[in-house]
């Protein structure tokens, strides 16, 4: 199954194509967008990256969209829904996610891409709740998440299994929503 294109007032979420895989690898490559991972990536992790999300569009229908801005920019990163595959006490879960090129940043597409991956989520793929996840340094995303209408308790943080103990990143926040309340803040 292909990506559906879902549209907001100023973007477009639409499947990947072979154009994006080079800004997506400078991306990755670049050390102020992957400060909240545990590394940059390559050119082949990138690529396989771009592989895995068309795998999980054909397997759930739903996944890390490409985003463009009609006019202005035809690759701004991504927005969308993932299934970690990692254990944790909240897993299996589906998590809502985005990574923006620097030029994106503070335009609030990150809000705009995933208010409406949720409401995809939640209309279209029938989700109970989303979540969403990061290390507790990350302030910019997790200010995302409170916008999105996700609550954070802190008996929810964990360490991420996949980074060794004493990783500086290893602790995350976790924000969770349901769509009992996703709907009750849409009205």
């Amino acid at each position: 199954m292909s990506a559906p294109t879902l549209r907001t007032d100023r973007l477009v979420m639409r499947g990947w194509r072979d154009a994006d895989r080079e800004p997506y690898a400078a991306m990755n490559a670049d050390p102020r967008v992957m400060e909240h991972f545990p590394g940059t990536m390559t050119r082949d992790q990138s690529d396989a990256h771009v592989d895995a999300i068309g795998e999980h569009f054909a397997a759930r229908g739903y996944g890390l969209w490409a985003v463009e801005v009609p006019g202005e920019a035809a690759f701004i990163g991504f927005v969308g829904l993932n299934a970690p595959r990692f254990e944790a006490h909240f897993t299996p879960a589906v998590e809502v996610g985005w990574r923006l090129t620097p030029s994106a940043w503070g335009h609030g597409y990150a809000t705009e891409a995933a208010r409406e991956a949720v409401r995809f989520g939640f209309e279209e793929a029938g989700l109970a709740e989303i979540v969403s996840f990061t290390a507790p340094v990350n302030e910019r995303s997790q200010a995302v998440m409170r916008r999105l209408g996700m609550t954070h308790d802190p008996a929810d943080d964990f360490d991420h299994p996949s980074l060794p103990p004493g990783h500086r990143l290893r602790r995350h926040v976790l924000y969770r929503l349901s769509r009992v309340g996703w709907q009750a803040g849409e009205e």
